[in-house]
């Protein structure tokens, strides 16, 4: 089994600019905050990419799960087109369908409290932040060694690497960064705790899933206290471990949760979802944003919603991600294989470098996966992925080291 190539057929763009000239345009005039990799994708479909030499890639990032839904479903391509003649933008001062129908949804097909609807993941956890410390005014935050909750300041001061934080110090305050262990976390849970903000799997640091235990004792730290019990579900939510939302299979309820990423099938959008004891904290005035809750992205996102709420599509998600662990457990150059669902991650055996492996997956198999770590891949397929895609990213995997 050999990479696809050949020119993309119906639907293949034109007129748009070759590779060497978006890189001239990038030196000139975009800010360097980003390493990019030297291809030019100019169509997707389902789990495929195409380049504008034509070129055919199997999609194992999803956009970092963003695209959960597929590139271009084609529930949400119609959605978007209908709802792009209709309105786009009004502001919320005033009611828009879309938005206070996405908003019912969520909180139904979750916790059952309230939404507040926002841009993007790191939105959606400073919104968390507000709320946690409008419920316990000036109290502090706990968050677990290894966490990413965004790159905006509230989340930045969440987000507890160094490499990251240096730069932009000093921080916001009130942020207290415990080990990932359940006494460790008890001992730092008090009085003066406003919430306890986790990620059920650590995914940016490589996909470590949270111990239940840990669940367990931030759920009982915080009951015992008062503080917030806070789930950042950006990236593992919508589907992505095999339920809606992964606390679904912990046996551990919080109070909040965050999401974005998947929630808008390929546009942005993020959430905050609050039980019924916070629901009522935030009133009027205390956050806002212009763009959040736009008709257009929300129409988006309840199609996005109700696709992956599919039982059937989510019990797919837990027996694809199955044969994809097993999958890579075979590969010799694997050492350690981690996840659940199709949110996986592997280390590589000594020797070996996972951000040239990474490249070489995308420039000589024509595989799209990311490296989280110097050893650690990560592998985040569309969840319509079909169990023959499964095989062929294996197999192209394999191709690489032999």
């Amino acid at each position: 089994m050999s990479a696809p190539s050949g020119r993309a057929s119906a639907g293949e763009p034109s007129g748009f600019a070759p590779l060497a000239e978006l890189q001239a345009l990038e030196r000139d005039h975009a800010i360097a905050t980003y390493v990019r990799n030297p291809v030019q994708f100019v169509r997707g479909s389902a789990c495929r990419l195409w380049d504008e030499d034509g070129n055919e890639y199997l999609d194992f990032l999803a956009g970092i799960s963003v695209l959960n839904v597929g590139h271009c479903h084609p529930r949400v391509v119609a959605a978007v087109r209908e709802q792009a003649g209709l309105l786009t933008h009004v502001t919320n001062l005033y009611y828009t369908g879309p938005a206070m129908r996405l908003s019912a949804a969520l909180a139904r097909g979750s916790l059952g409290g309230k939404v507040f609807l926002c841009n993007s993941g790191a939105e959606a956890n400073e919104a968390a932040i507000k709320l946690a410390r409008r419920a316990r005014p000036r109290g502090r935050i706990v968050v677990l060694r290894d966490a990413f909750h965004g790159r905006t300041y509230g989340a930045l001061s969440a987000t507890p690497q160094e490499s990251k934080q240096a730069p932009f110090a000093p921080l916001v305050p009130g942020f207290d960064v415990v080990a990932k262990d359940p006494s460790a976390l008890d001992a730092a849970v008090g009085e003066d705790t406003a919430a306890v903000l986790l990620e059920p799997i650590q995914g940016e640091t490589g996909i470590h899933p949270v111990s239940e235990e840990l669940l367990a004792a931030a759920r009982a730290a915080c009951d015992r206290t008062g503080a917030a019990l806070i789930f950042d579900e950006i990236q593992t939510g919508m589907g992505r471990t095999g339920t809606l939302w992964a606390y679904q299979q912990t046996g551990v309820v919080p109070d909040a949760l965050t999401t974005a990423k998947a929630l808008g099938g390929g546009l942005p959008i993020g959430a905050l979802v609050t039980g019924p004891r916070l629901a009522d904290v935030l009133g009027a005035g205390d956050h806002g944003s212009t763009f959040a809750g736009g008709p257009l992205v929300c129409r988006a996102a309840l199609e996005a919603l109700e696709i992956c709420s599919d039982p059937q599509l989510l019990a797919g998600v837990r027996t694809l991600g199955e044969r994809l662990r097993e999958g890579l457990r075979e590969l010799p150059f694997v050492a350690a294989v981690r996840g659940r669902g199709l949110m996986v991650g592997f280390d590589l055996v000594e020797g070996l470098a996972a951000g040239d492996l990474a490249q070489r997956a995308l420039l000589e198999q024509r595989l799209i996966v990311n490296a989280t770590g110097p050893a650690t891949i990560r592998l985040e397929p569309p969840l319509v992925v079909t169990a023959a895609e499964i095989d062929e990213a294996l197999h192209r995997l394999g191709e690489l080291v032999r």
